[in-house]
């Protein structure tokens, strides 16, 4: 029988060593849920992610029956196959590129003159109470801030910056969720203004307010660019790992 656990670190050791920030939010009940089968199985879900541990479960991996969209990140390859088995034609396996977590790896002085180096009529700005209501209002930006329901939580836990341009959001860097000791970070920019070297700006002046604050700015990159500007960033590259898209079309999913 599925239990949502109220104590989410009941789950902590079917995740021991997965290096996963959502992961070790949801298990120190800063934010996501945490569901569970008879402590021998597991699955993290906090926004669009959901993480599956411990023995492979037919229940809970049919927790994610007829979601509109989720990045479904087994641990294991026979959690993979019953996931495929579960969803069948809505699930389509991808990879994400995992970078290295190390805590004072970061040149700061490079950092400074990255967030410095903007474009003419380009300024930066901390997310405060009106850009995180516009942050909302794109589907491009949505994501720096949906994690958190209400300014006042994410004044509390998240953190973030935006470039503005003219008085319009171009580009952003911002806290995807908050773990004790750090967060991870959401990054991206309004297609018409990409290669104008915002991101890297935006980056650098979020991972520079993380290390003020005694933070660890933690990333995880989608594709080969994130991983370029990471690199680009300080980081270092660790390793490839498999994942699920799973779609299910409106009129399949749930209300």
């Amino acid at each position: 029988m599925i239990q949502r656990l109220s104590d989410p670190a009941r789950a902590a050791e079917m995740f021991a060593g997965w290096q996963e920030t959502i992961v070790w939010s949801a298990l120190e009940g800063v934010m996501g849920t945490v569901y569970a089968v008879d402590d021998a199985s597991a699955m993290v879900r906090s926004g669009d992610f959901a993480f599956f541990a411990g023995i492979p479960h037919m229940e809970l991996a049919a927790l994610l029956l007829g979601t509109a969209f989720v990045i479904a990140v087994p641990q294991s390859e026979a959690w993979a196959r019953l996931l495929e088995r579960v969803h069948g034609e809505h699930a389509r396996r991808g990879m994400r590129y995992a970078v290295k977590k190390e805590p004072g790896v970061f040149d700061l002085r490079k950092l400074e003159s990255m967030a410095a180096a903007l474009p003419e009529g380009v300024t930066l700005h901390p997310i405060g109470e009106e850009l995180y209501e516009r942050c909302q209002t794109e589907a491009w930006s949505r994501d720096w801030v949906s994690q958190y329901p209400s300014f006042a939580m994410y004044q509390r836990l998240g953190l973030g910056v935006a470039a503005l341009e003219g008085g319009e959001i171009v580009a952003g860097a911002s806290s995807y969720c908050t773990y004790r000791g750090g967060i991870e970070i959401q990054i991206d920019t309004r297609e018409d203004h990409r290669r104008r070297g915002l991101a890297a700006a935006c980056g650098a002046a979020l991972i520079l307010e993380c290390a003020r604050r005694g933070l660890y700015p933690s990333w995880d990159a989608q594709n080969a660019a994130s991983v370029a500007l990471a690199e680009k960033l300080g980081y270092h590259f660790s390793h490839v790992y498999p994942v699920y898209e799973i779609f299910y079309p409106q009129e399949e999913a749930k209300p």
